[in-house]
């Protein structure tokens, strides 16, 4: 039965062909890390994602069920409301409970209550054969706390996320789902810090500030990561960037979207 439920999770692979290379699309079990500084896109990149999850398949959705773990508290409802009220033809207020009704919604305030909260969930993903996506909003909330708490010890402050990142790949695997998870840029490039965490194409062609600063464990899960900046030479505000690798294939994609009320546009 379990198996059954498994083998009937949906495919992604129309999830939004623009974040990806051709042939890149998230698969089961993939883990895709949005990077970038504050105000860069990245949640609302990840509204248009749920819309176009929980939207059914006669709207042009992919009709499946998604779960939010929200670790900033920036997740906004109304938001997500109207993206749908503007992309269904239908908009009735049925038609967006029945959407909303394929959305989990959970908040976590410490790395202790979000691995707690992954263990719970575990039963949840093995119920549900729709529920396709896990969204983390995100993983380094709790970077500086965890730091803070322990001490001088770089096993102690980095071992609840360790923890957190190993049972996020465990549930990814062995239930099928793809993960997505925003990062926050929180430091400054240093010399060679892309380095070790791209081939050389990847660097050449990426030129991005980035320095990783997660767990090793979480650094060795990703298979895509996207960066996300804004656009400085244009004079529209909602303008931003979007440079999506994928690092097991050598892939690199460059995209431009802005938000608009309606939300993403490639």
């Amino acid at each position: 039965k379990l198996l059954a439920r498994l083998e009937g999770r949906s495919s992604l692979k129309n999830l939004e062909p623009y974040l990806f290379a051709e042939e890149g699309s998230p698969v089961h079990g993939d883990v895709i890390e949005f990077h970038g500084p504050e105000g860069t896109g990245k949640t609302e990149m990840l509204y248009h994602l749920i819309a176009r999850c929980i939207i059914p398949k006669s709207g042009g959705g992919l009709e499946v069920e998604v779960m939010f773990i929200d670790t900033d508290y920036h997740f906004d409802m109304l938001r997500l409301v109207t993206i749908l009220e503007h992309r269904l033809a239908q908009g009735t207020e049925e038609m967006i409970k029945q959407c909303l009704g394929r959305l989990f919604l959970v908040n976590c305030n410490s790395s202790t209550q979000l691995l707690l909260t992954l263990y719970s969930l575990e039963n949840m993903f093995c119920t549900h054969p729709s529920l396709c996506l896990l969204i983390l909003d995100s993983i380094s909330a709790f970077y500086w706390i965890d730091r803070s708490n322990g001490g001088e010890s770089l096993n102690l402050q980095e071992m609840n996320l360790k923890k957190c990142a190993n049972f996020l790949e465990k549930l990814a695997r062995e239930h099928h789902l793809a993960l997505f998870a925003t990062t926050q840029t929180l430091m400054q490039k240093s010399t060679n810090s892309a380095e070790n965490f791209f081939p050389l194409k990847l660097q050449h062609e990426t030129d991005t500030d980035y320095r990783p600063y997660l767990c090793k464990s979480w650094q060795q899960m990703v298979t895509h990561r996207i960066f996300f900046s804004k656009q400085c030479n244009s004079g529209n505000s909602k303008g931003f960037t979007v440079i999506s690798c994928h690092l097991k294939r050598n892939h690199v994609v460059k995209r431009s979207f802005s938000v608009a009320e309606c939300g993403v546009q490639f």
